[in-house]
């Protein structure tokens, strides 16, 4: 790379777009997500290097069996009765059991896997957007059925499969189910780049939004297991993840990882505890925003640690206004930056936000960018 900057580190990787990216430019890259469905999706995406052919055909015989079993579909829980017709939850059923049956981890049954959860949305009548809530109120007026989709996904997949390897790669990425705050699998001063988003601090639920895939799959079996299985492995963005923590809220705006932006930050949760109280909802934003930079200077020093001198990092982030409260998110992340050994920052906007004020919950300007902090 023209930069010279070789080794690449996404400790927010998500569903994995940064390490595809890596491979691509031909530079080692290590991607870390904490989310457990989502780590998976994305070291799936890796193995795009398999045989397309034998994907296919791995695929294929899937099908097949499928539609030779009866569908078993009582043991499901109440949002997937909810979320998919009788009809096209029997046909995704026998998918499910079938790819459960075969499965033993190699490329091909992982890429499976990911076929079917590509298509469970495609295949709802509810109002189930990529990556967001599941809306059982609001309808979509056409449904694909799931044995169509399901092969056409599996097209789509070995197609973009025999594309990638036409062009030119680098090394096999990496990617861990890991936690940001720790990056256990992460040398020290390893990285010269770090390009990662990590979660936005305006009350997204990232947990929820694998809930249909994750209920789907039986791996929880409803809203209240998300805690547990998703929740705590993450940095608090939210207020579901902080009910625990409420009691707590001094000790963690106290934090001597915080002491940079301590009185501003104490003044902001005091504006929020005050503001709760005017709101149906009473959210506890004071705590979830002390949460969230306690743990994000966490990160911020496990990023330093994992850093060589002259790295650098960027950070696409936005700024937040939970009940019309503003809160200077980049500028308190470049100062814990400062704090945690880093030798400069700024911020590059790229685009305001909240900027049509239409079903707005306050009018308080926004905008994301580009949180350049240099190593």
């Amino acid at each position: 790379m023209r930069t010279g900057r070789s080794h690449v580190l996404d400790p927010f990787a998500g569903s994995g777009t940064t390490t595809l990216v890596g491979e691509q430019c031909g530079v080692e890259t290590i991607g870390i997500e904490a989310h457990p469905f989502v780590s998976r999706v994305a070291q799936t995406k890796l193995h795009w290097r398999e045989d397309p052919d034998k994907f296919e055909r791995y695929a294929h015989t899937l099908l097949v069996r499928a539609q030779a079993i009866r569908p078993d579909v009582d043991g499901y829980a109440p949002l997937i009765q909810r979320c998919f017709p009788p009809h096209i939850l029997a046909r995704l059923d026998t998918l499910r059991r079938v790819w459960a049956s075969q499965a033993d981890g190699s490329p091909v049954s992982q890429l499976s896997w990911l076929a079917l959860a590509a298509i469970l949305r495609e295949c709802s009548p509810a109002g189930t957007a990529t990556w967001q809530y599941v809306l059982p109120k609001k309808e979509k007026a056409r449904i694909a059925d799931p044995y169509q989709a399901f092969a056409a996904k599996v097209r789509l997949m070995s197609c973009d499969m025999s594309a990638r390897q036409q062009l030119a790669v680098g090394p096999q990425a990496r990617l861990y189910a890991d936690d940001a705050r720790v990056c256990a699998e992460v040398p020290d001063g390893w990285a010269d780049l770090i390009i990662t988003s990590p979660p936005y601090v305006n009350n997204y639920d990232y947990a929820d939004a694998t809930r249909l895939e994750m209920t789907f799959f039986q791996e929880i079996q409803g809203w209240g297991d998300l805690q547990k299985a998703v929740r705590d492995h993450l940095i608090p963005s939210c207020t579901q993840q902080v009910g625990r923590l409420v009691k707590h809220t001094g000790e963690l705006i106290s934090d001597p990882a915080l002491a940079t932006i301590h009185v501003e930050l104490a003044e902001t949760c005091q504006q929020l505890e005050v503001e709760r109280t005017q709101h149906g909802g009473k959210k506890n934003y004071h705590t979830m925003i002390a949460a969230y930079f306690g743990n994000m200077a966490k990160a911020l020093k496990t990023m330093r640690r994992v850093t060589r001198t002259g790295a650098l990092v960027c950070l696409v982030i936005g700024d937040s206004a939970p009940y019309g409260v503003h809160v200077p998110v980049e500028r308190w992340l470049g100062e814990l930056a400062l704090t945690s050994g880093f030798a400069a920052y700024h911020f590059e906007k790229a685009r305001d936000r909240n900027t049509k004020w239409k079903n707005r919950k306050h009018r308080v300007p926004l905008h994301e960018g580009y949180l350049w902090i240099e190593g």
